[in-house]
């Protein structure tokens, strides 16, 4: 990333984010709210060592010196496999130099500008909704709107809202049912049942993604009650100490699943490499969240879409080193455990 977008990033997110040269979660471990992971910050660690257990078969001798990138992903064409996670919440979160619907727009215009989705959040106060709903106005296509497991009433607003825009993806990410920011604000969310799932991605009438799937059994889960796609997540370490680092948990899940929705993953992806051990591991796509925050606060929707740009390019040189022609053709054998 430019120095400079680091530099500013570094000002404007101070006492939130130390914009450390590799954002693996050891300096700001336990700090929620802020960037950091629950607790010892080892789910948000987790995730970046699971990763890196993972090595990569290189292999030189065949005719790949082009790769195509693209993938198509709930009726989108994209220019690659890399999304933008919904992370919001950037006066609780992030800094106080931004208000949230000029993050949001840097974020989604950024993923907008460089062929592929940006998800937007949901979260402590109305305006960060509402910042998303007008995002979203601008950019249709290219956002994908999550919500909070909220109470009825709240998610059934939410929905409408949502309708009303036209959109025709939203998600869940249940895996904030442990955000400690909500339920210090007096607004706490809480888990559901399949038949809660069930009726909640009826009621929609919109692809539907359930974030923060962890276990095959729960991956099952979703399939059954209608999602259109599932997101391998832990919440980046913070709603639960202690979990595995998604990587870990990815290939069991994508089994259960058995190719009958996609399967999407984040939690410490940062480079093309790791976006690459993912695919391999049998995720669909990846969403990242953290590094492009810190771009859009540092540089705004330029610098996300530089950053997202240079992982495909490291995307593709792996792909050149390792044989693989498109990303149909990643798979297991390219890496080793």
């Amino acid at each position: 990333m430019d120095k400079q977008v680091l530099t500013t990033a570094r000002e404007r997110m101070h006492g939130f984010c130390r914009v450390c040269p590799v954002c693996d979660g050891r300096a700001c471990r336990g700090e929620v709210p802020g960037m950091g992971g629950t607790g010892t910050g080892s789910a948000f660690m987790e995730n970046l060592q699971a990763l890196g257990r993972i090595k990569i078969n290189m292999r030189t001798i065949h005719s790949v010196h082009a790769p195509d990138t693209g993938i198509k992903l709930l009726n989108r064409s994209l220019n690659m496999p890399i999304l933008i996670s919904p992370l919001g919440g950037v006066h609780y979160n992030m800094t106080r130099d931004l208000n949230e619907k000029e993050y949001i727009a840097a974020m989604v215009g950024g993923a907008a500008h460089a062929g592929t989705l940006g998800g937007t959040g949901d979260g402590e106060v109305p305006e960060i909704f509402e910042a998303a709903i007008d995002t979203l106005k601008s950019y249709p296509s290219r956002g994908i709107p999550f919500i909070k497991p909220w109470e009825d009433a709240q998610l059934s607003q939410r929905i409408a809202q949502l309708q009303s825009i036209g959109s025709e993806i939203c998600g869940m990410d249940i895996d904030a049912a442990g955000l400690i920011t909500l339920k210090e604000l007096g607004q706490p969310v809480y888990p559901k049942t399949p038949t809660e799932i069930r009726k909640i991605i009826s009621r929609s009438k919109m692809q539907f993604i359930l974030k923060g799937i962890m276990t095959p059994d729960e991956a099952r889960i979703a399939v059954d009650a209608g999602a259109s796609a599932i997101v391998v997540s832990n919440h980046g370490g913070r709603v639960l100490d202690h979990t595995p680092g998604t990587a870990e948990v990815l290939p069991g899940i994508v089994e259960a699943v058995n190719s009958s929705i996609p399967v999407l993953v984040d939690g410490g992806i940062r480079s093309g490499a790791d976006v690459f051990k993912m695919l391999a591991l049998g995720a669909t796509a990846v969403m990242i969240g953290r590094p492009m925050a810190i771009a859009a606060i540092g540089g705004g929707a330029e610098a996300v879409s530089t950053k997202l740009r240079a992982l495909q390019a490291e995307l593709e040189q792996v792909m050149i080193m390792t044989g693989a022609s498109d990303l149909s053709s990643i798979n297991p054998a390219h890496i080793r455990m």
